[in-house]
């Protein structure tokens, strides 16, 4: 985990990767939940044995899931202490580059690209966000997050 004490401190890092997230696995349940809460039943995503016979030999996850994976790659890769709320703000471009099928596993490559302060001594931060997938060459997702960080 890469610990900052300020924004500052954090602002300082633009143009470096910043931190590297712990693997997360993909399980059928996350998909199927995913699934349920955005009403996308694709069969490549959850039906099993449809999808086994399908393009990929299994059934993957969504890229919406991929991408909301985020958070959780922050969470356990960077903490900024003086900061007491973040929130996002957006995406400026995001791609999905490999299939990512259940039962794989997933990490955050984190780069600080812009650091600009903001209302209220807040700091709006630009990421770029390599989704790697263990064992592939290409990365599952690349995407650019917008996020604010306040004191």
């Amino acid at each position: 985990m890469k610990t900052f004490q300020t924004l500052q401190e954090l602002a300082a890092c633009v143009g470096q990767e910043v931190a590297v997230s712990d693997w997360i696995p993909v399980t059928q349940a996350q998909v199927n939940q995913f699934a349920e809460a955005t009403g996308d039943h694709q069969w490549i995503h959850v039906d099993i044995e449809k999808a086994k016979a399908g393009p990929f030999g299994g059934p993957i996850a969504h890229g919406f899931l991929t991408l909301s994976m985020l958070p959780r790659f922050f969470e356990s890769s960077l903490e900024v202490r003086e900061v007491r709320m973040g929130v996002n703000y957006g995406l400026n471009r995001v791609r999905f580059m490999s299939p990512v099928l259940v039962g794989s596993r997933l990490r955050g490559r984190i780069k600080l690209l812009t650091a600009t302060p903001i209302e209220n001594g807040g700091l709006q931060t630009t990421w770029e966000n390599t989704i790697e997938l263990e064992g592939a060459t290409k990365p599952a997702c690349v995407a650019e997050s917008v996020v604010r960080q306040y004191p």
